[in-house]
């Protein structure tokens, strides 16, 4: 059932280089019960997400011009493949590694689409960064990027994103008012950053 797009380089060549690493259903699942279990969701983004059918994310990496449009969550449960599309989606690419994806985070993202009636096929989010490895996370702090030493971002839970032909700051309004995790606004580099910490914002 997932609908995917990502085999394109950031030229908008089809890419050969580029495909999901090769998970069990049972190991990638078992991850993903680890990162929310226990966690219960704000009631803001709780509200936003529909108890039946799909829940469906559109994707654009600005880095490599791979896209992705996948269910995430299919009838009560995450769905694995469509998981693992964004896992890979969301790599440090600078280094090519994936990692989980909080499944709290991608419901945030989607109570937010819900909420501003974007982000959907034909518009999607445009990403600029998802997972940083400890290494890349270094490297970005050092050189003075506003980058946090211990961020969320090494632990997929965390995401910055814009919308293109939606305003960023009426963009972060929207986020602030799930009353979810942190919402950061970075006016320069024109981007919302989310995560699921504390609910905090700047």
């Amino acid at each position: 059932m997932t609908r995917i797009n990502w085999m394109f380089d950031n030229k908008g060549n089809p890419a050969t280089g580029h495909k999901p690493e090769n998970l069990s259903r049972r190991m990638f699942l078992g991850g993903c019960a680890g990162l929310t279990a226990g966690l219960i969701l704000p009631a803001g983004v709780a509200a936003a997400l529909p108890k039946g059918g799909e829940r469906v994310l559109s994707f654009y990496n600005t880095h490599t011009g791979e896209q992705v449009t996948t269910p995430y969550w299919i009838d009560g449960e995450y769905n694995a493949e469509g998981l693992k599309d964004l896992r890979w989606l969301l790599r440090d690419h600078r280094i090519g590694k994936a990692h989980d994806i909080d499944t709290r985070l991608l419901d945030i993202v989607y109570a937010l689409q819900q909420k501003i009636g974007a982000g959907k096929p034909g518009k999607p989010f445009h990403i600029i960064s998802g997972y940083r490895s400890p290494k890349t996370n270094s490297m970005l702090s050092h050189k003075g990027r506003g980058v946090a030493k211990k961020s969320l971002h090494m632990q997929g839970k965390a995401i910055d994103i814009r919308l293109p032909h939606y305003n960023t700051l009426e963009l972060r309004k929207a986020a602030l008012s799930l009353n979810a995790g942190g919402v950061g606004y970075y006016q320069r580099s024109n981007f919302v950053h989310l995560d699921v910490g504390r609910v905090r914002s700047w």
